[in-house]
């Protein structure tokens, strides 16, 4: 099991309050390390804190896993929410700049693949309350996609979308088993490929 003794310094963020430090400390070490391999004492070790605090805020593991997801889910909203700001009344354009998102995704050296892809893998019991948090924003990610393409006027758009969601998660997948030189590096060619074949 990972510790912060030997892989992690202190969140040191004064500012912030227990809460923060738990969820900043928790949703670093899941990534890095895997929901499994890390415990509730590196957590609290990470955040300055102790588990008594820890406790106080999460009533369990799972609930600060679900919790940890819950703020990617929103952090994700932004993400869609910026395309529209940056690209307002041009659908094609925010796409576009969708493809240029993930594509700075899957070329990071540092990103290792879909947190919410990894906790649906590690995590398989349906009932656990981080699985639900995982399957209600990936649905919702795959229906903005599915709304983008209808706006953009592109031809089946469900089906486009379909196509656009499983390349990108597929490549995020090639990026950590292959490396950066793998097929996930044509995301972008691939995905506008895509594109131009259902564009009438």
């Amino acid at each position: 099991m990972a510790t912060t003794a030997n892989v992690e310094k202190k969140s040191e963020k004064p500012g912030l309050p227990p809460r923060e430090r738990i969820l900043t400390a928790a949703a670093d070490l899941f990534y890095r390390h895997g929901i499994r391999a890390i415990g509730v004492e590196a957590i609290a070790e990470a955040a300055g804190t102790n588990k008594m605090t820890l406790y106080r805020h999460f009533a369990s593991k799972d609930e600060l896993v679900a919790e940890c997801l819950r703020r990617l889910a929103k952090k994700a909203d932004g993400r869609w929410d910026r395309l529209a700001a940056d690209h307002p009344g041009d659908p094609r354009a925010q796409l576009h700049a969708w493809l240029e998102m993930a594509a700075g995704c899957i070329a990071d050296p540092e990103d290792r693949g879909c947190a919410l892809a990894n906790a649906a893998v590690e995590l398989p019991e349906k009932d656990h309350p981080a699985r639900r948090v995982v399957e209600k924003l990936k649905s919702a990610q795959r229906e903005r996609l599915v709304a983008l393409c209808r706006a953009a006027e592109l031809s089946q758009p469900e089906l486009l979308a379909d196509q656009l969601f499983l390349l990108f998660e597929g490549a995020r997948v090639c990026r950590q088993s292959i490396g950066p030189e793998g097929p996930g590096c044509r995301f972008v060619r691939m995905s506008e490929a895509l594109i131009a074949a259902h564009t009438a």
